[in-house]
């Protein structure tokens, strides 16, 4: 009989154990799931060239932060309220950046307006590098944005340069893209053709 018990109490102490530790598993992956970018990511991304579009389940909301245009102005997101962004963090010193600019001046040439910008923020401490790069690249059709604190990419959780967010109407990232795209794909534009359809405050 007393050996009985204590195979049961045994048990019961070790089924308590597994629980916990279940238990707290769960709530530390929950309670980091924040700090990781690719938390809440679809199990299905988009190809766009040789790269793939990752997209959340729900757009994500996006820490503050400000940049400069070309006359030194300083900016936010907000200033774009109301339009689809595709934010895209780079730099004239990184290879796969110059591979990937033309194809985003091209997509800006050709869907950029009032409901639509391509935002190429350099991250260039010297933003004189800028000019001189779309001069060699014959980009025409994007403005320059820059970061010369370079700490954008940190507060987008950004593991590096390109790496390109789609942004909505409200200013919520909708996905991103780690890498050189082809950003003037159909496969692009039908991503920011289903951004555009949602009204600003409609969620995904």
């Amino acid at each position: 009989m007393k050996s009985s018990f204590k195979i049961f109490a045994w048990s019961a102490l070790a089924l308590i154990a597994v629980i916990a530790i279940a238990t707290a598993l769960y709530f530390y992956q929950r309670g980091n799931a924040s700090k990781n970018p690719l938390a809440g990511m679809l199990n299905v991304a988009v190809d766009i060239g040789d790269q793939r579009f990752m997209r959340w389940h729900t757009p994500r909301d996006l820490p503050a932060f400000t940049f400069q245009d070309e006359a030194g102005k300083e900016m936010s997101l907000t200033d774009f309220r109301g339009k689809v962004v595709l934010l895209n963090i780079w730099a004239t010193w990184c290879p796969p950046c110059r591979e990937e600019m033309p194809s985003l001046d091209r997509l800006n040439d050709k869907r950029g307006g009032e409901n639509f910008e391509v935002v190429a923020l350099s991250i260039d401490r010297d933003t004189a590098l800028v000019k001189p790069f779309y001069e060699e690249f014959g980009i025409q059709a994007l403005r320059g944005y820059f970061d010369p604190s370079a700490q954008i990419p940190n507060a987008l959780r950004a593991p590096g340069v390109p790496t390109t967010l789609l942004i909505d109407r409200d200013g919520r990232e909708i996905g991103r893209a780690m890498g050189p795209a082809a950003w003037d794909s159909t496969q692009v534009e039908a991503l920011i053709d289903a951004a555009l359809a949602r009204s600003p405050g409609e969620g995904q």
